[in-house]
């Protein structure tokens, strides 16, 4: 949520922080997660993914995922994957289209750690409901909604799922969270917690775009990780501009972390000074592999509001890195620059509204009846036009499979973006064809978890070790 100390610290920041970037440390291993410098030495503040689609089972809401805290190893003990408690992560709502937050769910942790000079477990016996004495460290969170002048408190000190720590600490891990899931004033609820990974993809695509000969494809990186998952489910009605999701039925969304500075003593850490952006994610791989290393850490300071002002960021959209990777090592032609369909995708969304090369008035909030085009800002988000359809046989590859409700309008749980945004970088989205040579993509095509039926969707943690597969 934007504020006046907020601003004023970054306008002057962003630039000292796009030129000093170059000189950090390279780059780590990425997806949506580690994807900065700076960033991935802080996971537990570290956003990696967002979905926002209607929901399929209450097709008058929606429901907003957002992940933090990426490979997690579900055998990472003694200490697990806890929420940052100095910290405010945030879900942001843009309806009316000027890059601003018009609604905010704020979310804050707390921590009640019964372990003392007693013990090192996380949990002293099986565990067989979220309020069992034998689960010794806990987490508590506040909910707040934040609108323009007014912040209203839906949840106080709920309870976030523990971490799954295994099958003989939690042998019911699904009615944990079951009991982790609350209640919302005006019929929506909320999960905190752990989940399985949704993401699904083949990592090698940064070893030489899959080794140079589509080879290296068909192994899901991030099979068996957890993450920290932020489920929230509202009525259309909370979401769109004047409440009014027939009239104006597009939104934008992204999340975002904040965190205080911390002054580091020997065995302790005391958080001191005002909040500041440290991660921000909107559509799927943008700064991984649209932004150039320079920038990522400057990207995840800035919010959407000033993307629009970022040369360096509109030069990688309009003349992306990925095409003329993919020209040279596969000789599949680059489209010509500059990409407005990317503009489109990534910064408009796709509306006849503005100017772009889509001819479709899919999922901008320019489509929306009551905004103003004179206060629409182009602006890195993911954008959800709430009036379409829910699919009854959902295509993985969206809109570029002809499923109008799925990446880039919203992005569900089971869409590749991957296989997505690579055809979409080599013109798929302008000619309206897949690019043959590209069309089996990395073979990851669906995770290896099922998703649930209903809300929280996602699936349950994992509780295997990782190189036990």
């Amino acid at each position: 949520m934007p504020t006046s100390n907020k601003q004023r610290l970054r306008r002057g920041a962003i630039a000292a922080v796009v030129v000093a970037a170059a000189a950090a440390i390279p780059a780590a291993e990425a997806s949506s997660h580690r994807e900065a410098p700076l960033i991935a030495a802080d996971p537990a503040v570290d956003n990696t993914d967002v979905y926002a689609f209607t929901s399929p089972d209450r097709p008058d809401t929606v429901t907003l995922v957002a992940n933090w805290f990426g490979l997690q190893e579900p055998n990472g003990g003694p200490n697990f994957y806890p929420w940052a408690t100095d910290a405010r992560y945030d879900l942001n709502i843009d309806a009316d289209g000027d890059a601003v937050p018009d609604k905010t769910f704020r979310f804050t942790f707390s921590t009640d750690d019964r372990r003392g000079k007693n013990t090192f477990l996380y949990n002293n016996g099986p565990v067989t409901s979220i309020n069992d004495d034998n689960l010794l460290f806990r987490q508590n969170y506040n909910l707040e909604l934040i609108e323009p002048g007014k912040t209203t408190q839906l949840v106080r000190n709920g309870r976030a799922a523990p971490s799954n720590t295994g099958p003989a600490s939690f042998p019911n891990f699904a009615a944990i969270r079951d009991q982790a899931t609350a209640k919302l004033p005006g019929g929506g609820q909320v999960y905190i917690g752990p989940s399985e990974d949704s993401f699904f993809l083949d990592l090698r695509v940064f070893d030489l775009l899959y080794g140079g000969n589509l080879k290296e494809v068909n192994q899901d990186t991030l099979m068996g990780y957890n993450v920290n998952t932020i489920a929230i489910q509202v009525p259309k009605t909370m979401l769109a501009l004047k409440g009014d999701p027939k009239r104006n039925p597009v939104i934008g969304v992204w999340s975002d972390t904040e965190r205080r500075t911390l002054k580091l003593d020997p065995g302790k850490a005391t958080p001191q000074g005002p909040f500041v952006q440290v991660s921000r994610l909107g559509n799927p791989l943008v700064n991984e592999v649209v932004s150039s290393a320079a920038i990522k850490d400057a990207f995840n300071g800035l919010e959407p509001v000033g993307d629009a002002k970022v040369q360096a960021l509109l030069d990688r959209v309009n003349d992306p890195e990925l095409a003329r990777l993919i020209q040279a090592i596969y000789g599949i032609p680059a489209p010509k620059t500059p990409r407005a369909d990317l503009v489109e995708i990534f910064l408009t969304g796709i509306t006849t509204k503005a100017g772009g090369p889509i001819r479709a008035d899919l999922n901008s909030q320019l489509n929306n009846a009551d905004v103003d085009p004179k206060k629409f800002a182009p602006s890195e988000m993911l954008r959800l036009n709430m009036s379409t359809p829910v699919t009854k046989n959902p295509n993985r590859l969206g809109v570029l499979g002809g499923d109008l409700q799925g990446f880039p309008n919203g992005r569900r749980l089971a869409d590749d973006v991957v296989d997505i945004e690579i055809q979409a970088v080599v013109g798929a989205a302008q000619t309206g064809k897949l690019v043959p040579a590209l069309a089996k993509g990395d073979r990851v095509n669906a995770n290896d978890v099922r998703f649930g039926d209903k809300f929280p969707y996602v699936g349950l943690p994992s509780n295997r070790a990782v190189n036990s597969r």
